[in-house]
């Protein structure tokens, strides 16, 4: 049965999307965008604080019927993925038992690089799969049939129910289809189309040509990527099938070069891309505890959207009480502390930071993602802006650390004033701001600031529920409540009586 759910954009603007128990909440998100104007490829579905799983169906998802969803900024800094692409045979007999090529990658990876990467990336172990560029002579009952033309043999992505077949459902990216954490898995068929290969070449050149022009321009090695020439439709491999075109795949521009200057590719040392993730590097080598935190997926604070009464906000007189006690303390008069209170003030803070054995810094990111590290009495300002450069993916890039709200800046030295319990009196678990230098250009801020591998260890950060309590007014009575007085009845039963000293005044003269 038909529904609609409401989402509410970053402006406030609230607009309504049509849904059926089999929609899925990507599609919800592209209307939602759509009806909006923004870009579908930065935003998320947040619902009650949580973030939702886009490749759920409305169904599965749990959300009511007219349910209010958020549409939040979905983070600068990719997580990274555990993809499966199940081959369909006779390619699946190259990878036994299973069929099945994994790789880890990026969630801004798109279908189509997705394909070229599994085609001669690592995944692959070094085996040529031609998954984009096949094609298959026309036939007739089992026989070749007229010119023997190539019609191009599209690869066919099945994930779950959902079935892309198209060069614009190839255009979308992982996390365009929900997919922003966990694992995926993916089965791979073709199906022979009505296109020439020719043709399709052109189409696919026409489809992903913006798309390559934009990762030339923002490739560290432009000539590398810039450089290289279109694959004419009639070159076939090895085997009697067309070649792969090379697309949008820098390490397949490292392997052709490997091979035209007659060397093992697996040998050659490959240039290291600006998109590949280094997820498989060891994020600390000594072994310090560290725990990252992913940026909140809302630009609201939490706080923020909380439903309070306005009983809650209203001033009581237990408040009043202690702003008077207040205003008395300071209208003392006040003797300054003595030589011996100063030292014994002196000795007691003292004491209070060699109490101190351990404590948590937490730094906050430019891209909102937060670290957490344990520091001892012994680290210094050196220690901590060390963690932080393993890190950044750009750790050449200078920067500095300051304590809230900034004007306490922490120096990168090794020396004893710079200790950061006895330095800096941190006694207790800190918070820092990172802020770059003013030398450093927008480009580099604009780069996403985590390595593949820290982002991908990532964690969504517990926001506890606080307990809902009745109002103070209903569960114990006010200070200043008294009984109400009873009415004066006269007699006997009266609630006043008489004092003895006032009997004699009212007496005869």
């Amino acid at each position: 049965m038909a529904t609609n759910v409401k989402v509410v954009g970053t402006d406030l603007r609230q607009i309504t999307v049509k849904v059926n128990p089999g929609t899925y909440l990507t599609d919800v998100l592209e209307q939602a965008c759509e009806k909006l104007k923004v870009p579908s490829s930065k935003y998320l579905l947040k619902h009650k604080q949580k973030t939702l799983d886009l490749s759920n169906t409305f169904r599965t998802s749990g959300l009511a019927p007219g349910a209010r969803l958020e549409l939040v900024v979905r983070s600068n800094t990719p997580a990274a993925i555990n993809v499966a692409l199940q081959l369909p045979p006779p390619e699946s007999n190259l990878f036994p038992p299973s069929g099945r090529v994994t790789d880890k990658l990026p969630s801004d990876l798109t279908l189509w690089q997705l394909m070229r990467q599994f085609e001669s990336g690592k995944s692959s172990q070094g085996k040529n799969i031609n998954i984009t560029g096949r094609g298959v002579a026309q036939t007739s009952n089992g026989t070749a049939a007229g010119s023997g033309q190539l019609y191009y043999e599209t690869p066919v992505l099945t994930i779950e129910n959902r079935t892309l077949s198209t060069f614009a459902d190839f255009q979308k990216t992982l996390s365009q289809l929900g997919y922003n954490s966990g694992s995926v898995l993916i089965r791979l068929s073709f199906r022979t189309t009505e296109t020439t290969l020719a043709d399709a070449m052109e189409q696919i050149n026409q489809f992903f040509k913006t798309e390559e022009e934009n990762k030339a321009q923002q490739s560290d090695h432009g000539p590398t990527a810039s450089g290289e020439a279109p694959i004419p439709a009639d070159a076939t491999a090895s085997n009697g099938e067309p070649s792969a075109p090379q697309a949008d795949n820098p390490e397949t521009d490292a392997l052709s070069a490997a091979q035209e200057d007659g060397t093992n590719p697996s040998s050659a040392p490959q240039e290291p891309s600006s998109d590949a993730m280094d997820v498989d590097e060891p994020v600390s080598s000594d072994h310090r505890p560290v725990t990252i935190f992913s940026a909140p997926s809302s630009g609201t604070p939490a706080a923020a959207l909380r439903d309070d009464s306005d009983e809650a906000f209203a001033p009581r007189i237990e408040h009043a009480q202690a702003h008077q006690r207040l205003l008395k303390t300071a209208g003392e008069n006040k003797r300054l502390p003595s030589d011996q209170e100063l030292e014994a003030r002196a000795a007691a803070e003292a004491a209070r930071v060699a109490a101190v054995k351990s404590i948590k810094i937490k730094v906050r990111f430019p891209d909102n993602f937060s670290a957490e590290w344990p520091f001892g009495p012994d680290d210094t300002g050196a220690s901590l802006y060390a963690e932080v450069r393993k890190l950044m993916a750009n750790n050449t890039a200078p920067f500095k650390l300051a304590l809230p709200p900034g004007k306490t800046v922490i120096k990168d030295d090794s020396g004893p004033s710079s200790k950061l319990i006895s330095g800096y009196r941190l006694s207790s678990n800190t918070l820092v701001n990172f802020m770059w230098d003013d030398k450093v250009p927008a480009e580099i801020r604009k780069q996403p600031f985590l390595k593949g591998s820290a982002a991908g260890k990532a964690q969504q950060v517990v926001i506890p529920e606080v307990p809902e309590v009745e109002g103070e007014s209903e569960v114990a009575p006010s200070v200043n409540s008294k009984p109400e007085p009873k009415p004066n009845t006269g007699g006997e039963g009266s609630g006043f009586k008489k004092p003895k000293w006032l009997k004699g005044l009212g007496g005869k003269k």
